[in-house]
């Protein structure tokens, strides 16, 4: 009796968190096939006037697709290098021992608790210095170095529970340290490392306050920055945001859903204690 009222309870608490969950994203699709007059009206189900019109218009009026693609092109580079730096940070902390270790640790915990508005001056005039404003690449090198701490704490995590004993037997092998990692490590280490990009490339497709202040050309906006276009002074197009809204999560609906085996033994994974 106890069973099947718990596992009842169990059932009816996650149906209302998925339908929590997925109530927002019903709303915007619907809100962008509604005709612009009716973006308020018939809330809760779809209306014999639905259009594409707002789709159309991301892509005609508003050059969406370039947007998309800086983003992409940010998103994935950022995220490949702070992998690779991290994953040479990570590898170092989980196999060698020297001083200021637990130090080096801390501080990479640090880092993540201040905010970034604090940098921001002192890197606005460095990246105006090195002729880096407004361009694609100043947004990787910030998205990098604010994103290598985490990704090296979070690898770290997963190293741990790799025998070192692989490494030892590549290097009896012939193999030195850096091959041992590429060669031996990183096929096992792949969950980790899939779970540490996926994050990577959520944090840098949402990114909007620093792609806001060193971004001002059109042609260089990414998605976020591109969204603010349909929020004015006196007027919102609902129809335009939604539609955004809509085509802004396949990408990252993708990638969870292609890597969602290594995202899930990746993250039991990164957070072993240490």
């Amino acid at each position: 009796m106890f069973k099947v009222f718990g596992k009842l309870t169990k059932i009816s608490i996650l149906t209302f968190w998925l339908i929590f969950t997925i109530f927002p994203l019903y709303w915007m699709f619907l809100t962008s096939i509604r005709a612009k007059t009716e973006t308020t009206k018939h809330f809760y189900y779809p209306h014999g006037n639905s259009t594409l019109d707002s789709y159309r218009k991301l892509f005609e009026q508003y050059a969406f697709g370039t947007y998309i693609k800086n983003s992409l092109v940010v998103s994935i580079s950022a995220s490949i290098f702070v992998v690779f730096i991290g994953l040479l940070g990570a590898y170092a902390l989980a196999r060698y021992r020297f001083k200021s270790k637990s130090q080096i640790m801390l501080v990479f915990l640090i880092t993540q608790m201040i905010p970034g508005l604090i940098a921001l001056a002192p890197l606005y005039l460095l990246l105006s210095r090195i002729n880096l404003l407004n361009t694609l690449y100043a947004l990787i090198l910030c998205y990098i170095g604010g994103m290598i701490p985490f990704a090296t704490v979070m690898l770290r995590g997963f190293l741990q529970r790799i025998p070192p004993d692989l490494d030892e037997a590549a290097l009896i092998d012939g193999c030195n340290r850096f091959t041992a990692l590429f060669r031996v490590v990183f096929p096992v280490a792949l969950p980790g490392i899939a779970a540490t990009f996926i994050f990577s490339f959520v944090q840098c497709w949402n990114e909007l306050f620093l792609a806001m202040i060193l971004i001002d050309s059109d042609s260089n906006k990414t998605y976020p920055v591109a969204m603010r276009s349909f929020i004015g002074a006196y007027y919102i197009d609902w129809g335009g945001l939604a539609a955004s809204v809509m085509i802004g999560i396949i990408p990252t609906v993708l990638m969870f859903a292609l890597m969602s085996k290594f995202m899930v033994s990746g993250l039991s994974a990164g957070i072993v204690k240490g």
